[in-house]
């Protein structure tokens, strides 16, 4: 259900990172992969980076048992880079440069990027409603911009999918099935659940919002969330370790763990 992105690190700190080459905008509107030319960096200067940065997560992060990666890059030099513990601490595959982790609504980002270029592309106006999309959603007056900016009123889906018992047997036991983006609209439109306020009234966040903007370029484009970004973005951007959680990853994907070291039990929210 949560459009979960894995990317190739944990954690990546840019305290300026820009291209020194300006390129033309492609005719035809596809992404273009430009490699970062460096700015050429004394090793005096090098050096002084990476002291500071060495000394900061030395006495932060890596002293609290870390298990991830830390890339810290400035004008194209990466300053600082490490990585640290286990893909899953019950085997002994280390992590690497190139392992995948999840980064929950950290993807909201993808999801906005991916909206915006349909927007480019004249297939999707920000003033669309969602029930151009979805005739049957019993909210009225809420535009694709709302989504975004998290002013639609929407009720989030963790609870009142909860609330409902989603998936949930009648002896109390979860019925192991994992809920899906179409499985939140059809609660949505079934269930019919309060909202938190009219239209473009306040900000509210809410994973609903972005759930849909999911199903929209699904519905636009007429492929799946992931086959479209790894189509449009992740490939043209060469960022091959990075990809959109599906059911068919449960088993290979990088698995989570809890602050005390402990196991992440899924739920039927984490698809």
């Amino acid at each position: 259900m949560k459009t979960i992105l894995s990317l190739t690190i944990l954690l990546v700190v840019f305290f300026a990172c820009n291209s020194t080459s300006v390129k033309e905008k492609p005719e035809d509107d596809s992404l273009q992969y430009y490699p970062v030319t460096p700015r050429k960096m004394e090793q005096q200067e090098f050096r002084q980076y990476y002291r500071r940065l060495s000394e900061f997560f030395d006495t932060s992060l890596l002293r609290s048992g870390f298990n991830g990666g830390i890339l810290v890059a400035k004008d194209g030099n990466i300053l600082y880079e490490k990585y640290i513990g286990k893909k899953d601490i019950r085997k002994p595959d280390s992590i690497t440069a190139n392992t995948s982790f999840h980064i929950a609504s950290t993807s909201k980002t993808f999801t906005g990027v991916a909206i915006l270029r349909l927007i480019q592309e004249g297939k999707l106006s920000l003033s669309d409603t969602i029930n151009k999309f979805f005739p049957g959603l019993p909210y009225q007056g809420i535009t694709v911009k709302m989504l975004l900016n998290h002013r639609s009123g929407l009720p989030n889906y963790l609870y009142f999918m909860s609330n409902n018992k989603w998936g949930i047997l009648p002896d109390g036991k979860w019925n192991k099935q994992m809920a899906t983006n179409h499985d939140m609209l059809e609660m949505l439109i079934d269930k019919k659940p309060d909202v938190t306020g009219r239209p473009d009234g306040k900000f509210t966040y809410s994973n609903t919002n972005y759930a849909l903007l999911a199903l929209i370029v699904e519905e636009i484009t007429g492929k799946s969330f992931p086959q479209y970004m790894k189509e449009k973005f992740f490939i043209p951007l060469k960022m091959e370790n990075t990809f959109v959680f599906t059911l068919k990853d449960t088993l290979t994907a990088t698995p989570s763990f809890t602050a005390n070291g402990t196991f992440w039990n899924n739920d039927f929210l984490d698809a």
